[in-house]
């Protein structure tokens, strides 16, 4: 970390570390950034809250589009999946998004520890979804459980999973010591622990009518704060960007956790990485919340469109069926497709309340209808629907 470009910085102060470096197993003299506590709005551009009134217009087009659907929370799955495989992408952790998509629904008896890192995070994700439903609040608690929840079982479940870390970090290192790091967050312990309760407190101000602040500005604020401080030994980045859509259905900006953000982001790593390090730098906002509101709004009008790309499978699907006279659970299972691509004769029985013999024999109508395609698995009788597939990936 070129520690002369953080001397000046208005938003934090650096701090002298020193220990052994995990890496090198060498002794170390440095510093780590410790920035401010959050407060009001910064002082932005007007070319800045353009980019902020465009992404709220696109958030809200994707907020209008979500209610007209009969049940929006169908296509939750698909575009939580998608989600989950391009966040861990972005932190260097690759499962092919078809393979995300048919866990739990296709025999995968050698599932690489990435496709487990992957669906750690839809769980994770599906947990803190079920947890605002219910009126619950945003708490260190809550994302604590959900960073036990992301690391079990990988190389990061350790002592520190589901706690705040007790470890100093150190980021892009590539291998390096903590001399090569391109940045160093705030050393362990009770300063630690204070910033991420102070920033958890922050997030909820909205919510307890404290504040008037603008919602998307104010999401780019907590994003910045939580990979700042870093809170946990690993998954800060995946659970930086859930926070994100967290915040926004915690302010009433989204209904349904449609939003994905990771994919915008991913293909810009670089510029994500520069524009968070340049706020802590200058104290300049500007950059960093208008890239934000851009990755946002492309996220929306690109989640948008793969929505309505799905319904309109789902009425390509209700016109085939209406010309083969096809009703009841075959109809049943078409309309779910749209959020599920893979699917099994047990799961499309659990999801109709049919039989499994009256689940397998629509399903083999489907086949013949040329909406659903048998795929080979050991176990079970799995099907593929290629349309909806398509309208996902694509």
């Amino acid at each position: 970390m070129d520690v002369s470009r953080f001397k000046a910085s208005p938003v934090g102060n650096l701090t002298p570390i020193s220990g052994t470096d995990r890496a090198s197993g060498k002794s170390f003299h440095h510093f780590a950034f410790v920035p401010h506590p959050l407060s009001e709005e910064p002082q932005l551009t007007n070319a800045t809250w353009r980019a902020v009134s465009r992404a709220n217009h696109a958030l809200g087009r994707l907020q209008q589009g979500s209610m007209i659907v009969k049940n929006p929370s169908i296509l939750r799955q698909p575009t939580l999946r998608r989600e989950a495989q391009s966040t861990s992408a972005l932190e260097g952790t690759f499962a092919p998004l078809e393979e995300v998509l048919a866990a739990n629904v296709i025999d995968q008896p050698n599932r690489s520890s990435a496709l487990r890192e992957v669906l750690n995070y839809v769980q994770a994700a599906e947990i803190a979804f079920e947890s605002l439903a219910h009126g619950r609040p945003i708490t260190v608690g809550l994302v604590e459980q959900l960073h036990a929840d992301l690391v079990a079982g990988t190389a990061a479940d350790t002592d520190d999973a589901g706690r705040t870390r007790s470890i100093q970090v150190a980021i892009g290192t590539q291998g390096g010591g903590v001399d090569q790091a391109r940045f160093i967050p705030m050393p362990p312990g009770a300063t630690l622990r204070a910033a991420f309760g102070d920033l958890i407190d922050w997030v909820r101000l909205s919510e307890s009518g404290g504040s008037d602040r603008d919602p998307l500005v104010a999401a780019a604020m907590t994003h910045y704060q939580f990979e700042t401080i870093h809170p946990f030994n690993d998954g800060n980045g995946r659970l930086g960007r859930l926070l994100i859509v967290l915040q926004l259905l915690q302010d009433r900006v989204l209904s349904e956790p449609l939003l994905s953000v990771s994919p915008w982001f991913e293909a810009r790593r670089d510029q994500y990485q520069n524009a968070l390090a340049e706020v802590s730098m200058t104290g300049d906002w500007n950059r960093w919340v208008m890239f934000f509101a851009e990755g946002l709004e492309a996220s929306a009008v690109d989640t948008a469109k793969r929505l309505e790309a799905l319904l309109a499978v789902q009425e390509h699907f209700h016109e085939v069926l209406r010309d083969a006279k096809a009703r009841g659970i075959v109809r049943d299972i078409a309309d779910h497709l749209i959020g599920l691509p893979f699917v099994n004769i047990r799961n499309l029985a659990d999801l109709t309340g049919a039989t499994y013999q009256a689940a397998s024999t629509a399903a083999g109508k489907l086949v013949d209808l040329g909406i659903l395609e048998e795929i080979h698995s050991q176990s079970v009788r799995a099907f593929r629907a290629p349309l909806v597939l398509a309208a996902i990936v694509r």
